[in-house]
This record gives structure tokens, sequence and C-alpha cells, in this order.
């Protein structure tokens, strides 16, 4: 069973590698997640898997046979903490679906890559009286 777990930990990591590499950033998001799944199934692999008596230690045994809680109570833990950075994940993607309508890393790369705006472009009016004068406050006397 513990060989069956490690091929598929293995097989999902590879999968989630691949979805990382791609340019689609639904693609990306949906890689991270995989990924996270594929090390949290690693670490209870690892972790003693095929325990069949529950990890009770009693005054008179310890079980033979136990299941490791630490590994499970680690991956519960990752398993919420994932969750979280899936959900930022996606609500990062929707802002830039919004801000630029396309999620293709090589558009979003051009868009961040352009100069910024002069102040006249966008409309802002600033005054030079105004400038000398807080320019001036600020210098000693």
């Amino acid at each position: 069973m513990e060989f069956l777990a490690a091929l598929t930990a293995g097989g999902l990591a590879g999968i989630g590698m691949w979805l990382l590499l791609d340019r689609n950033l639904i693609r990306v998001v949906l890689g991270v997640a995989i990924m996270g799944n594929a090390i949290n199934l690693g670490v209870l692999t690892a972790g003693r898997f095929a325990g069949e008596v529950a990890a009770f230690v009693t005054p008179a045994a310890v079980p033979p046979d136990a299941a490791n809680p630490l590994p499970q109570a680690l991956v519960l833990t990752a398993i919420v903490i994932g969750f979280g950075l899936f959900t930022f994940a996606l609500a990062v993607l929707q802002s830039v679906r919004e801000s630029h309508g396309i999620t293709t890393t090589d558009r979003v790369t051009e868009v961040t890559e352009e100069p910024a705006p002069d102040v006249e472009e966008v409309g802002l009016q600033v005054h030079q009286d105004d400038a000398d004068l807080h320019h001036d406050a600020g210098a000693p006397r």
C-alpha cells in the first residue's frame, strides 16, 4: 500500500510541476494546488502509513503497530494552509484577469514592463507654485 501511495505522490508531483511550467496562470494556480496535495501525500506516506492501531499509549503498554500521529497532524495543518493559499491565488488571478483581460504570463509581463504614464497624460495637474510652497515650508530658516 505504501508503494502505491508513493507512486501516486510522485505522479501528482510530476503533474503539478508540468502545470507550474505552463504560461497560462489558471494552470499555474492548479499546479500549485496539485503540488501541495502531492507533498501532503508524500509526508503521510513517509510517516508509517500502514499503522493498524490508533496511537493511544496506555500505562500498560505501547501498541506495537501504532500509526504515527505527527505526519497526520502536519498534513491536516498543511491542508488548511494550502486551502488559504489556493483561495488567495484565485483572488490574485481574478484581479489580474479584470485588470489585464487575459491570464497568460507573456501579456501580463508586457503590461507590467511598460513605462508609467506621465502626470500630464493621466490628467493630473501639478501646480509649480504649490510645489514651491511645500518645498520652501520644509527648508530650515
